[in-house]
């Protein structure tokens, strides 16, 4: 089951497209978290969402916040997708399928591929709580971004 706004959200810590180790916990206190999982790189919706972001980022920076996009998919070939598309926020690594399982964000089965992460928006405010939460069972919905900003908002 998918986590819900007021619970605390799982603290993690990921590989960015550089290698780099990413905790969610070190933004506690400093800053908002967005964290925005994706099914696939390289995939038509995923891409979309992602560029979409990456052009709106001033928005999300004016209320506070950090977008983390975060795929099953290895840091390498995010770090490919990033580079070809123009992504510009940091992208994740979730190979190991952990941090998608302990937010309820995995499907059981995607295209024949189990444990994909599903489709999903988490809004986490400075002090770990989770304070929006968007899961989708259809890979091709996006999430509510206007939600999304209007949470942010009322932070």
């Amino acid at each position: 089951m998918a986590l819900q706004p007021g619970d605390q959200a799982p603290d993690f810590t990921l590989k960015n497209t550089s290698m780099k180790e990413i905790t969610l916990s070190s933004f506690q206190g400093k800053r908002n978290v967005v964290l925005l999982f994706v099914p696939f790189a390289f995939t038509g919706v995923c891409t979309q969402e992602l560029c979409d972001i990456t052009k709106g980022m001033s928005a999300y920076a004016d209320l506070d916040a950090e977008v983390l996009g975060i795929s099953v998919d290895s840091p390498f070939s995010q770090k490919a997708w990033a580079e070809k598309e123009g992504i510009g926020i940091p992208l994740l690594s979730d190979l190991n399928k952990e941090v998608s399982a302990a937010y309820g964000a995995q499907y059981g089965e995607l295209l024949g591929f189990t444990g994909v992460a599903k489709r999903s928006a988490f809004v986490i405010d400075k002090q770990g709580a989770i304070r929006y939460a968007s899961v989708s069972e259809d890979a091709k919905v996006l999430p509510d971004f206007t939600a999304v900003k209007a949470c942010l908002e009322a932070l």
